[in-house]
């Protein structure tokens, strides 16, 4: 039977500028919000966009990523036709191939795609925290006659240089792509989210993958090839919630976002677009009787003594009395003790951050970094880490990381 569109979610990257963050775990499988991963939203979206079919192609670091999509239950996904499927680089008679770029990605399972005969693939990226109804986009697509569309964002003009941007015409027809260009001509800022007709896809993706010029990228090669042959090719304005979370601050903006959603824009807690997760199966949380908490978001599991002030507490972590926590994200496991102070930072899973340690600071002049520590690292007794530090090994007790 076959489907009018599936999804192919991009779920490979490194994520190297996620730093201490991304060295065990792929960036799509980092912690998000305090009980879900980022690859929980394009999921979701897929899901309560009627799509129940979905590639997730891996790479770096799958293996929490591929635990945690399991049968794909938690979304709705584990369907008989269709479902989940992660996708790891194909296994040939000589060995692995790398994907060597998101169209080589796609290229490498035109036969997975084949399977359900879809009329529109919709392409997704595994790495950005959006909520959006994909079958708006597919009606906007439908109703251009398109071949490519692509969602696009408008962006401060000051900024669009930092983006790869369509020019369109007054009906939305792209006319010209710039790929980060020092003088932009427009601000719409491609979201990396496209949907093609799938004979025009599976043509150019075989077309691509026989140039052995080509560095095999949808930015850099396909779109510019649809463009030189004068396709019919939409961009779709996007208005709701949409962020890269690639760099260490852009994830803790968007951690810090979900505890003001009235004025952000990402509401996680809405009934009629639900994130769903595959979460931990912990008890309540547990607040003590010395606990202060202020605009915080405490998850399953967690045992709060201390003070915390405007973090999010991911699920089984533990905040002794006298402890205090503050515009900080913790995840999942960590354990932080007695007189630690823990400021303006990202404290990865399973972290221990011993008596009367200070990890980060509030910004000032002089200080404006955010703070990281890597998943499984002990902060030994009144140590100190600095505002910009990035710390992914242990740290003895009473030295200084800066």
């Amino acid at each position: 039977m076959a489907k009018e569109m599936i999804a192919m979610l991009l779920a490979g990257g490194q994520g190297s500028r996620l730093y201490t963050l991304t060295q065990k775990l792929a960036k799509p499988a980092v912690p998000f919000g305090g009980k879900y991963r980022i690859i929980d939203f394009p999921l979701s979206n897929c899901v309560n966009s009627g799509i129940d079919t979905v590639g997730i192609l891996t790479q770096y670091q799958p293996m929490v990523l591929n635990e945690y999509i399991g049968n794909g239950q938690p979304w709705d996904l584990d369907r008989l036709h269709g479902g989940v499927h992660v996708l790891p680089p194909y296994q040939k008679a000589s060995g692995s191939d790398w994907y060597k770029g998101t169209a080589n990605a796609i290229y490498q399972n035109i036969n997975f795609i084949e399977r359900y005969d879809p009329e529109y693939v919709i392409i997704l990226s595994g790495d950005q925290i959006c909520k959006q109804d994909y079958s708006d986009f597919l009606r906007f697509h439908k109703e251009k006659n398109a071949e490519f569309s692509v969602a696009v964002m408008e962006v401060p003009w000051e900024e669009a240089s930092r983006f790869g941007l369509m020019v369109t015409d007054e009906n939305d027809r792209i006319t010209e792509f710039q790929e980060k260009p020092k003088e932009p001509k427009s601000n719409l800022a491609s979201m990396g989210i496209y949907i093609f007709n799938w004979d025009i896809l599976k043509k150019y993706l075989i077309e691509d993958e026989a140039d052995p010029k080509s560095s095999n990228d949808f930015g850099n090669d396909i779109i510019p090839k649809l463009l030189k042959d004068g396709r019919n090719m939409y961009a779709y304005h996007f208005h709701g919630y949409w962020k890269d979370v690639g760099t260490i601050s852009s994830l803790w903006e968007a951690n810090m976002e979900v505890l003001d959603p009235e004025n952000s824009g990402i509401n996680i807690f809405d009934e009629d677009w639900r994130i769903y997760s595959r979460n931990s199966g912990m008890t309540g949380h547990r607040i003590g009787s010395h606990a202060v908490l202020e605009n915080c978001m405490i998850t399953d599991g967690c045992h709060v003594d201390g003070n915390i002030k405007h973090s999010i507490l991911f699920a089984g972590v533990t905040v002794e009395r006298g402890a205090v926590v503050e515009d900080a994200v913790v995840m999942g496991g960590s354990v932080i003790k007695a007189g630690a102070v823990v400021k303006h930072c990202i404290v990865a899973e399973n972290v221990t951050i011993e008596k009367d340690a200070v990890v980060g600071a509030m910004p000032d002049g002089k200080n404006k970094g955010v703070a990281t520590v890597g998943s499984d690292v002990t902060i030994g007794s009144k140590a100190v880490i600095g505002p910009k530090a990035m710390v992914s090994e242990d740290v003895e007790g009473g030295t200084e990381v800066w």
